[in-house]
């Protein structure tokens, strides 16, 4: 017997509403349920001030896949935000990624042979003193880190934000965690190669607005408290929670990174010139400040718009309950999600999508490509 709904979709950000918005187009019946009092997942905005501060995180769209980029300004319009991210270091700023900019700043050398040679130097002095010590393979994430880019670099930019990233010394990180560092040989501070970038003008919520239009929602919903009423409301059910609370944690838990932030409202139009600063040395506890307004507002509009507000980002360590942010791709977790994907594989009425029902660490555009090949499976 056919049920009410086609299909309930479990979780409202990006991979779940971009489902929904294929499937209603088809011409299917979706209800949309979140547990959370707002719809969007991570991408939600709330206004503060007249400013869209992103509640979970710098959210930046960027892709080289143009049929992702004409979907989603099919559904609203992006601006022209370029994501150019500069690095505090005990009060001396440094442009990211590592560009000319950078190694002018580092180094004083003008040119891209000056920069390679500088790099090539420290690499060798790193090499040359492992090789002393009878090691030829890096042995740790600082070891790594020095062996691709050397010690200045790895000193100023790369080891006090990664211990505050991980919660301990680079010297306990095993190598793999940086398997590349990319040296860029020109004087430019965009942090992404993709040819599209931006963000939706008005701010993310007018995407997931577009996306779930004339579809049925609830929030302050979980799914979990009364399992069985919601499965019985659909034929098919789209999953973008967590793989492992679905099947009741069978196997054991999955690990998860998260991040905390504390907001500021500041009291003028602009705290430090830049949407993303990241703090690179030990000592101060945060690893950036977003400056909310830099990704939607530019020029004069930055001063016609009195206040700002900043968000300090710390990096957590994940205890259950806490908001899941990223998977922890290391061998045991890895393991223990390819025994919940057996199991996922296998359903017929279950569709699994989205960074924790998936456990991969996903760019936006990655979740809306996810999405639309399971909708063109799924839907033809």
């Amino acid at each position: 017997m056919d049920k009410k709904y086609d299909y309930l979709i479990v979780g409202s950000g990006l991979y779940g509403a971009t489902f929904a918005h294929l499937a209603t187009k088809q011409g299917k019946h979706c209800l949309v349920i979140d547990k959370r009092s707002h719809l969007g997942g991570n991408l939600y905005c709330e206004n503060v001030e007249g400013i869209n501060v992103h509640k979970y995180g710098a959210h930046i769209f960027h892709t080289s896949n143009k049929q992702v980029w004409d979907f989603v300004n099919s559904i609203v319009e992006f601006n022209r935000y370029t994501n150019s991210p500069i690095a505090n270091y005990k009060g001396k700023l440094y442009n990211l990624p590592f560009n000319m900019n950078t190694f002018y700043q580092m180094w004083g050398v003008t040119t891209p042979a000056e920069a390679i040679a500088k790099i090539e130097e420290q690499k060798a002095e790193v090499t040359a003193k492992m090789k002393t010590e009878g090691v030829t393979i890096p042995r740790n994430l600082e070891e790594q880190a020095q062996m691709l880019i050397g010690k200045d670099i790895y000193e100023r930019l790369i080891k006090g934000y990664t211990e505050k990233q991980w919660g301990r010394k680079c010297t306990e990180l095993p190598a793999f965690i940086i398997k590349r560092l990319p040296v860029r040989l020109v004087f430019d501070n965009n942090y992404f190669n993709d040819k599209y970038q931006g963000i939706p003008i008005g701010g993310y919520n007018k995407l997931i607005e577009g996306l779930l239009d004339g579809i049925e929602t609830k929030i302050e919903v979980d799914f979990f408290a009364n399992r069985s009423y919601w499965e019985g409301l659909a034929n098919k059910i789209v999953f973008t929670g967590k793989i492992d609370e679905y099947y009741n944690y069978r196997f054991g838990k999955l690990e998860y990174r998260t991040v905390r932030f504390e907001e500021e409202i500041q009291d003028m139009p602009n705290y430090q010139g830049n949407a993303v600063v990241n703090y690179t040395d030990r000592e101060i506890p945060y690893t950036r400040i977003i400056e909310h307004k830099h990704f939607e507002m530019f020029g004069q509009d930055v001063y016609s718009c009195p206040k700002t507000i900043i968000s300090k980002e710390y990096s957590t360590e994940w205890k259950d309950g806490m908001e899941p942010y990223y998977p922890v791709n290391d061998e045991r977790n890895n393991s223990l999600y390819q025994q919940y994907k057996e199991l996922a594989d296998k359903e017929e009425k279950v569709i699994f999508g989205g960074r924790l029902a998936e456990y991969k660490y996903y760019d936006m555009d990655a979740v809306i490509a996810s999405a639309l090949d399971m909708c063109e499976k799924e839907l033809g």
